[in-house]
């Protein structure tokens, strides 16, 4: 039996730098603000236009504005396909984005992600409860459930995930430290991942393969009908990250500090741990674990802004996170090809020498300070 996980370091979140920026604080946010507002415009534009099947960039923006393309078939590609696609890339990379900076906050642990709590994992055994018990998984899976349809995954994913939410507000009544309730939010995750490996051990080789499948993530599986429910919801959490936006900032300096300002740190605490389940339990229902995304997105963000202020740092993170998450449905499509890339292979070769590359930068600050 594999041993279960270790808890996450404790590695601080870093704070706002010190030196002054030469090219002056609003500039420089303004300019962030600008780039990524138009990149992430581009690239929702070319994930539209790119595929299996090329379609003109001219008649993307014509069927998009409400045109009649030259094509009638490029109508249907943009429509029903790959707009869906792009859509859901950029709200899910948008709510993984800050619910990892409310994560990363909230504990002052700067490798906390969204599914630290372990609703990636509850999600994932409410799936894995779904094809053990009733095994008519159609095709990539994605497809839908025998009998349930692809209602019956999305339900099964928000009741897992739900159930480890409430198991953990609960908990958090009687726990006072984050950093202990983080710990516990690891080995809720660790026993949910057990308990999937259980039942996968039951289940028929091509049934377990399936779950294997949709658990490397897609962004392809949405539809209108699935966007009418994720969309509300992930807007939801996004509009309650940034009306919270001032107890974050009084949460970086520690939570004594912030009880000295009169914080209600408790209900604090459960408003953000409910706000980034909402955002991470939405995006794992209807797209998968997406990996990386909350953990990475978080750090390019500070940098970039040279500041960890909430009142920029979590609309800019919404940005920087649908921005790269178009670019990974992108890249997880070569054009002209009926290839499809595993989407977590793309996030997490993204993903690894980021958090590599703070990590380093954190060992040597820190020893720069102890020597």
């Amino acid at each position: 039996m594999a041993a279960p996980p270790e808890p996450v370091p404790a590695v601080p979140v870093p704070a706002a730098p010190e030196p002054p920026d030469p090219v002056g604080p609003g500039r420089r946010r303004f300019a962030v603000f600008c780039v990524l507002a138009v990149g992430t415009a581009v690239l929702f534009v070319l994930t539209i236009a790119v595929g299996s099947y090329h379609v003109p960039i001219d008649e993307v923006l014509r069927v998009l504005s409400g045109g009649t393309p030259s094509d009638p078939r490029w109508a249907v590609i943009v429509e029903e396909v790959r707009l869906p696609r792009a859509l859901t890339a950029a709200a899910v990379g948008a709510a993984l984005a800050v619910a990892g900076v409310q994560m990363q906050t909230l504990f002052g642990n700067a490798l906390a992600d969204p599914f630290s709590l372990g609703v990636s994992s509850g999600a994932s055994m409410g799936v894995a409860a779904v094809v053990v018990s009733t095994g008519g998984v159609a095709g990539s899976f994605t497809g839908g459930l025998a009998g349930l349809g692809r209602v019956g995954v999305i339900l099964a994913a928000s009741l897992g995930a739900g159930c480890v939410l409430a198991l953990v507000l609960l908990l958090s009544r009687w726990v006072r430290s984050a950093v202990t309730l983080l710990v516990i939010g690891v080995m809720i995750g660790s026993a949910a991942t057990a308990v999937v490996s259980v039942m996968l051990v039951y289940a028929r080789p091509e049934r377990a393969q399936q779950f294997v499948i949709w658990g490397l993530g897609s962004f392809s599986a949405t539809t209108w009908p699935d966007l009418a429910v994720m969309l509300p919801v992930i807007g939801a959490g996004l509009v309650a990250a940034l009306l919270t936006a001032k107890r974050l900032n009084a949460l970086l300096l520690g939570e004594d500090y912030a009880r000295t300002m009169g914080l209600n740190v408790r209900r604090s605490r459960d408003l953000a741990l409910l706000g980034t389940s909402l955002l991470a339990g939405a995006a794992t229902a209807f797209c998968g674990p997406v990996a990386f995304l909350g953990l990475a997105v978080p750090h390019l963000t500070r940098v970039a802004l040279g500041t960890s202020d909430h009142r920029a740092l979590v609309p800019a993170s919404m940005l920087a996170g649908a921005f790269l998450a178009l670019a990974c449905a992108l890249l997880s499509q070569p054009p002209g090809t009926d290839a499809v890339l595993p989407l977590n292979a793309i996030t997490s070769l993204f993903g690894a020498p980021v958090v590599i590359t703070f990590l380093i930068r954190s060992r040597r600050g820190l020893q720069g300070v102890t020597s």
